[in-house]
């Protein structure tokens, strides 16, 4: 099974629709409660909540998902009710519309168990109903819409934010160690189309570090990263150098990244990193070891993109 420990906890959504095709005679049995193994809808839902919570077992790569709600809805398919979802030719056949939809807050997404769901009750009205109709026939089944996760990227930001990568290290800055942390958060940022316009290395130096910062900021970068010095070193400058030209903390942003690297290893409780912003440009600060500032990263993107949209006027 894929690895999703780096995933951050969100609320996932999931909505997904399905059709059973039937002769009109069969719906007048079902409106009339006449069918011979009693009431369908009932049974339905019961086969498909069933179903939803066995995905795991049916689908080897599935990761098991608490269901945290669910509903699952029919309706005769009528033009005026699902034009959205369908092609105007399934509206020239009769039949039962299965809607379904979940929430769940885990680290993958639940679409496969609402599918899974709609899946299952069309079975079961499919059993229920072949003592009266010889020609019923499943389809259309698909995920009409998903919600949390990479599913919400577009909405931090319409462009590539711009970026800016600070590596505070005085050995990487002398020579005497290659940079990786920086070279990550590159990779990190250009994997969620940020742009990332500067990359440089400078000693863990305050003046140093807060005059680059000035530079970019006056340039209107949107988002600064730094790597190093969050730590409890006497050489950790960077935290202070920052802390000192923020004109606005947000530290929800340092307590999601410390919580996200704690569930993963104590020693991110030693952190130090701060975030704010200074103008319109928003800097956090990472660690400079590169599995922290990779879990840093993955507590934060790509939503801390959003906070531009804040800083310029707009709302959450």
């Amino acid at each position: 099974m894929r690895d999703i420990t780096h995933k951050s906890i969100t609320l996932r959504t999931a909505r997904a629709v399905g059709i059973v095709f039937c002769s009109q005679a069969t719906l007048e049995l079902i409106r009339n409660n006449a069918l011979p193994k009693g009431n369908l809808f009932d049974v339905a839902r019961a086969a498909g909540f069933v179903g939803a919570k066995s995905t795991p077992q049916l689908l080897p790569h599935c990761h098991p998902v608490s269901i945290d709600g669910m509903d699952m809805q029919f309706e005769f398919l009528q033009k005026q009710l699902q034009e959205e979802w369908f092609s105007p030719d399934v509206f020239l056949r009769t039949g039962i519309v299965i809607v379904a939809e979940a929430q769940s807050i885990g680290r993958t997404g639940i679409e496969m168990e609402v599918l899974t769901g709609v899946s299952v009750a069309a079975l079961e009205i499919y059993d229920m109903l072949k003592p009266v109709d010889k020609e019923l026939e499943i389809g259309c089944i698909r995920l009409l819409e998903k919600r949390g996760g990479k599913s919400d990227r577009d909405k931090y930001f319409a462009t590539p934010p711009s970026c800016a990568i600070l590596v505070c290290s005085d050995s990487t800055a002398a020579g005497k160690r290659t940079d990786k942390s920086g070279k990550l958060i590159k990779e990190m940022l250009e994997a969620v189309n940020a742009h990332v316009k500067y990359y440089k290395i400078v000693p863990d130096d305050e003046e140093e570090i807060r005059r680059q910062i000035r530079e970019w900021v006056a340039e209107d970068v949107q988002f600064v990263f730094t790597t190093g010095g969050t730590g409890l070193g006497p050489r950790d400058h960077t935290v202070n150098a920052v802390k000192g030209i923020l004109e606005r903390d947000a530290e929800g942003i340092a307590e999601a990244m410390r919580v996200h690297g704690q569930m993963r290893t104590p020693m991110a409780m030693m952190s130090r990193g701060v975030a704010g912003s200074i103008g319109h440009t928003l800097v956090v600060t990472l660690p400079g070891s590169s599995d922290g500032a990779r879990e840093s990263l993955e507590a934060i993107l790509p939503a801390v993109f959003h906070a531009r949209k804040m800083m310029m006027g707009g709302g959450h």
